[in-house]
């Protein structure tokens, strides 16, 4: 036997230490939170998130194993053998172990579990869903069409339709919408019963400044409250917007890309004047510390919709912004439990998109962006904070859709998302025939991750196909705009690893742990990847100290530091830990290590 055919096998109940190796990432959103995909067998995955995430997560949404036999990709269906006689209660088995650890992951106070099944496993899934949560505030199916067209099936009807359960924990309620997700709307909009504000920077990669007259200057907004103060007057393509010295108390806010990029504004300043001037701009989503925010107005059609009454104004808000509503309806129509929308259909918000994004790359049955995406808003359009995790990614849709929300209203919701790296049944027959093995990289450079996930995330964000070429074609119904001008969000791909205690112990594997500890602060800004030579660290949003003789300048540095949110604190003495953690801010919360990993981040294979 070789060396290299050697595989190190666990006993079912040894414990198992996880860590995370980054394979990538891309940065097109600024300071904005990443998403995260995660290459792993997702009990395993879900395990290591109760460390970072436990009790923290707003939705999950996921699409599991339908069981129906099908070996296209084992990922979405062929959990079991078709003709087993205890494939249902093998398939339940399977679901239970991860549907438990997904509640230890939900915020209790106010979240929601979305799960899309079929008619082979919908009973058994709506009896194990109320067994496994008893505590929920609500358990409801909704039956959504996927397909007009129909499957046929000889001899029986024909299935359009696909069914969704919702979990609802604590607080949340749904926030309704603009149709009711059954009746037909008209093609031009006109039934749209909700101010939809528009980002007045523009995003072609054509509008740049100097592209058009007029539409380069500055808004200067209240440094505190983010109001707007005044409009001022464009700039000539030679002056440096640097020598603009704003009126006191305020800050000038300009139409630029996360990289710096001078774009221009949608708007000429004297329409801009007269709209704010009638409470048709605003900024949005206004961050005091980093003096930054989201200037918005109303397009065009909304005004004269309000001004000839089909809108009504029912208010404004403390910035002089209107509120409205439709004049012909109270109250925005309660959504119903059958949605039949077009834009849920499966090839023409899944197929057709994922062509346009990974050209010739075949993954079968995804989910309709659209689909996803109409679905989430109705639990986090006020909570642009959210954090979503889909840990039967397949193909990314979760983490597109959660990008076309924030581009919506300027949020800043995150995306985690957990598949693994299957190969299709049929190029694994292929594979073998060339004496390949899973591991070998051109094995491996076919699965779901490699080969899917990662080059749609990557391309949804960028604007280009895994070629580099500009994706074609254009995104429509709420939101539409030309796909090619990407996101600004940011992304990260990781590779779940298997650690020993001993090495997590004593610190050979921080390097490993670290991007646990930074998606545990929010998977935002800097990462301490390393050891740090001076016995601690600051970052963005959390903070290491591995020498507790150097407690008191870390200490200071913390406070010093208003977005810091975690401290971890390497010591086996408890009397210590918490003599540092008294002199650290109360907001900071302090995590002991690795006392803490070992215990609360470890798992066995039988849980």
């Amino acid at each position: 036997m070789l060396v290299e055919d050697l595989v190190v096998v666990a006993e079912f109940r040894d414990y198992i230490y996880p860590g995370l190796v980054s394979t990538g990432k891309v940065e097109c959103g600024g300071d904005k939170p990443f998403h995260v995909v995660i290459n792993a067998e997702n009990f395993h995955a879900l395990e290591a998130l109760t460390f970072t995430h436990r009790g923290k997560i707003d939705a999950i949404y996921i699409d599991p194993p339908y069981n129906t036999g099908a070996r296209d990709w084992k990922y979405n269906n062929d959990y079991v053998e078709g003709e087993d006689l205890y494939r249902h209660s093998k398939w339940l088995a399977f679901m239970e172990r991860r549907l438990r650890v997904a509640h230890e992951l939900l915020n209790p106070r106010s979240s929601v579990l979305v799960v899309t099944i079929d008619e082979r496993e919908v009973h058994r899934l709506g009896l194990l869903l109320e067994q496994i949560f008893q505590d929920a505030a609500d358990i409801q199916m909704v039956t959504s069409v996927i397909s007009a067209k129909g499957a046929v099936r000889p001899g029986k009807f024909s299935r359009v339709e696909e069914h969704i359960f919702i979990v609802s924990l604590g607080t949340v309620e749904i926030t309704p919408w603009i149709r009711n997700m059954l009746d037909p709307i008209e093609e031009d909009g006109s039934d749209e019963s909700s101010l939809e504000w528009l980002g007045l920077r523009r995003r072609e990669p054509s509008s740049t400044r100097g592209a058009r007259p007029n539409q380069f200057y500055p808004i200067f907004v209240h440094a505190e409250t983010g109001r707007l103060h005044s409009v001022g007057d464009p700039l000539s393509d030679g002056v440096d917007r640097g020598s603009i010295v704003p009126p006191p108390g305020t800050v000038p806010l300009w139409p630029l890309k996360p990289d710096g990029t001078e774009m221009l504004w949608g708007l000429t300043p004297d329409v801009l004047r007269r709209n704010w001037n009638n409470g048709f701009a605003r900024v949005n989503r206004w961050d005091a510390r980093r003096k930054r925010g989201t200037v918005q107005y109303l397009p065009g059609g909304t005004i004269d919709l309000i001004q000839c009454g089909a809108i009504k104004i029912t208010g404004r808000s403390s910035d002089g912004s209107v509120i409205g509503a439709m004049a012909l309806d109270e109250e925005t129509p309660p959504p119903k439990r059958v949605w039949n929308l077009s834009s849920h259909n499966a090839e023409i918000g899944g197929t057709n998109i994922l062509s346009s994004l990974i050209p010739g790359r075949r993954f079968p049955y995804p989910k309709s962006l659209y689909a996803v995406e109409d679905l989430l808003r109705f639990f986090l359009k006020d909570k642009p904070n959210a954090v979503v995790l889909d840990f039967f990614s397949g193909s990314g849709t979760t983490t597109h859709a959660v990008m076309r929300l924030n581009r919506q209203d300027g949020s800043r919701r995150q995306s985690i998302a957990v598949t693994n790296n299957e190969v299709a049944a049929d190029e694994q027959a292929v594979l073998r025939a060339k004496k390949l093995r899973p591991g070998d990289s051109d094995w491996e450079k076919w699965g779901i991750c490699d080969h899917i996930t990662m080059p749609r995330v990557r391309a949804a964000i960028t604007g280009r196909t895994p070629n580099g070429d500009q994706i074609k074609g254009e995104y429509r119904f709420t939101d539409e705009f030309p796909m090619a001008e990407g996101f600004e969000e940011n992304a990260e791909f990781f590779t779940l690893t298997y650690e020993t205690p001993v090495a997590v112990s004593h610190n050979r594997a921080f390097a490993r742990i670290a991007p646990l500890l930074w998606m545990r602060a929010g998977s935002e800004g800097k990462r301490i990847d390393a050891i740090p030579a001076k016995g601690w660290e600051v970052a963005d949003t959390y903070g290491v100290l591995i020498d507790l003789d150097k407690a008191a300048p870390f200490c200071k540095a913390v406070e010093g530091n208003g977005s810091i949110r975690i401290a971890y604190i390497v010591t086996d003495d408890d009397r210590r830990f918490q003599s540092v953690t008294r002199h650290l801010p109360d907001a900071v919360e302090s995590i002991r290590l690795y006392e803490s990993y070992l215990t609360n981040f470890r798992f066995s294979m039988g849980r």
